[in-house]
């Protein structure tokens, strides 16, 4: 009976030896018929090659449950790169059934496998690490490599770096392409001098080598950087084009960058933008935002600003700042978006959330200009708050605003008065805001020439409601002596700048009665401009000099429809000047 035993043994073990020559000669599928003569007689080796079979489709139509089910027999029995391969399983989720597909190239790295199956459990770290660690202690380089994988980036309550870190080492040590990339990774993170960027070099290289995708798109950037080697722009772009063929998100985007800006390689903006959408689509925010810049800035004039919206908010969601900063702009001025000031300040704030202190002025902005949250004004005016305390005088006059006209915070025109004059002495604005306070008796008693001094100083650096505001005492002798020359300077300073009102009073000041000589067609011409641009009492001025020819042109058609404008914005007595204007009869044939 033991001859016997003897003899199949010694049979089975020929079959094996006859199926993994058979293996080693690319010959799986003939090798598969041996495999499935011996595998059940439990030779261990035959179980773990069978359930590769299943699981590449080599010989047999492919299965995952069944490659599975083998899988587990051979790790059962102590098969270290059946564990290694079971932990795998675990890590990505094994299969449950529903289509039998199996789960693809077994090169795949240990950390991206099998991404075909239809139907998997969750990830189960506790097993994976478990079958991960039988087979590392096996001597399985590949299980050493996914357990330190899994220490480094699985659960929290799993992480040991310094345990990963070894582990690489061992696996690199016994050349697992893994393992040198794991260990060249954690060199690369200390590297600070040269010296340690060569060390680390010395396993990312090999890895690369290896075909490891990751390895070869962190020598293109080292290249690139000329860390550790000479800097070559046109090799980095060569690791980059390698390592995007075999999909590695970060180096399809630096791939499509240097393409877009011809880095190391000819400038094909059509291929740059393909290699950039492929990273976008896989997740890669720096992808997308790039696409979406180019969208809203093609120079040839065809700017696309509703696609560049698509890109720009697929990158912001994913946490671009830039992107979303962009993207705030775009709602605030609803150019290729929805006008919306609410949805802009959300993108603002995620910016803000970053620590960006302009994202925080820009949700100032806009709580300035009433178009944010109320959450958004108590916020903002906190911040001013503690900013100025802290010195910052451009804090300290917008906290001074906001006092002053109770934005997020109690009104309190006395405290506004006292911020916005410490922040004058600075701060442009800051003085006309003051100005503004002591010529109506805000916050402080009125003091008009003092008034007049502080508005004087904002208007002589520019800031146009200044000019306003200064021309107005002027014209009216507020606070110093009447001056309608200069006021009509300033005047025309302002509405240069788009001043509306200062359009208006144009158009007053040469209708006649001040001190400079009257033109009506300049007056026309500024009532006109003001009229145009929304100012109810220019409009039904206009009314009237087209009613009544004032210069020179007589057009009553015209005259009505300013005249009905103006009513429609308020202004009652235009509603007189309309029906004091004879009816239009209609043409009879």
């Amino acid at each position: 009976m033991f001859k016997r035993f003897l003899r199949l043994f010694r049979s089975a073990n020929s079959d094996l030896r006859k199926a993994l020559a058979l293996i080693e000669g690319g010959q799986r599928p003939a090798a598969f018929v041996l495999l499935a003569r011996v595998a059940p007689k439990g030779l261990v080796e035959a179980e773990y090659q069978i359930a590769r079979s299943y699981l590449e489709g080599a010989g047999v139509p492919g299965s995952g449950v069944e490659g599975l089910r083998w899988l587990e027999r051979a790790a059962a029995q102590d098969h270290p790169a059946a564990q290694a391969l079971l932990a795998a399983f675990y890590v990505q989720g094994v299969p449950t059934g529903g289509p039998d597909a199996a789960p693809g190239d077994l090169a795949a790295t240990s950390t991206t496998l099998f991404t075909n199956r239809v139907e998997n459990l969750p990830p189960d770290f506790a097993k994976a690490a478990m079958w991960a660690r039988k087979g590392a202690d096996g001597g399985s380089p590949e299980a050493q490599a996914l357990l330190a994988y899994m220490l480094l980036s699985g659960p929290d309550e799993m992480r040991n770096e310094a345990e990963s870190e070894a582990l690489y080492k061992r696996a690199a040590e016994a050349k697992s392409a893994q393992g040198l990339l794991g260990y060249g990774i954690a060199l690369l993170k200390r590297a600070n001098d040269p010296e340690s960027y060569v060390k680390a070099l010395q396993y990312l290289v090999p890895a690369a080598e290896a075909g490891l995708g990751t390895a070869q798109f962190l020598l293109g950037a080292l290249t690139e950087q000329g860390q550790g080697v000479d800097a070559d722009l046109t090799v980095a772009a060569e690791l980059y084009a390698s390592a995007a063929a075999l999909g590695v998100r970060t180096a399809q985007t630096r791939y499509g960058l240097a393409l877009l800006h011809g880095r190391g390689v000819e400038a094909d903006p059509v291929l740059a933008e393909s290699w950039l959408r492929r990273a976008a689509i896989q997740g890669d925010t720096e992808a997308a935002a790039t696409i979406g810049q180019i969208y809203a800035r093609d120079g040839g004039g065809n700017a696309n600003m509703p696609e560049a919206a698509i890109w720009l908010r697929m990158a912001a969601e994913g946490g671009h700042a830039q992107a979303a900063r962009a993207l705030a702009a775009m709602h605030m001025t609803g150019n290729g978006v929805v006008k919306d000031p609410g949805e802009a300040a959300r993108w603002f704030r995620q910016v803000a959330g970053t620590g960006d202190v302009q994202a925080r002025y820009d949700i100032a902005a806009l709580v300035l200009q009433g178009q944010a949250s109320p959450a958004d004004s108590t916020s903002t005016a906190e911040w001013f708050e503690s900013q100025a305390e802290a010195g910052d005088m451009v804090a300290a006059f917008n906290y001074g605003v906001c006092l002053a006209e109770g934005i997020g915070v109690a009104r309190d025109e006395a405290k506004a008065a006292g911020w916005l004059r410490r922040s004058a002495e600075t701060v442009v604005n800051a003085q006309y805001w003051y100005g503004r306070l002591l010529a109506e008796g805000r916050g402080a008693p009125e003091n008009l020439p003092e008034a007049r001094i502080w508005i004087a100083r904002a208007a002589d650096a520019g800031v146009t409601d200044a000019q306003v505001a200064l021309a107005e005492m002027m014209l009216n002798g507020r606070g110093g002596r009447r001056d309608h020359v200069a006021a009509l300077s300033l005047f025309r300073r302002a509405a240069n700048q788009g001043h509306v009102g200062a359009m208006y009073a144009l158009g007053a000041m040469y209708g006649g009665g001040h001190d400079i000589m009257w033109d009506r067609t300049a007056a026309q011409q500024w009532f006109q401009a003001a009229a145009e641009r929304g100012h109810p009492h220019a409009q039904m001025m206009l009314g009237r000099y087209l009613a009544r020819g004032l210069a020179g042109i007589r057009d009553r058609a015209a005259a009505r429809h300013w005249f009905a404008k103006a009513v429609s914005g308020g202004i009652e007595e235009a509603g007189v000047h309309l029906e004091s204007l004879p009816v239009p009869v209609p043409e009879t044939v």
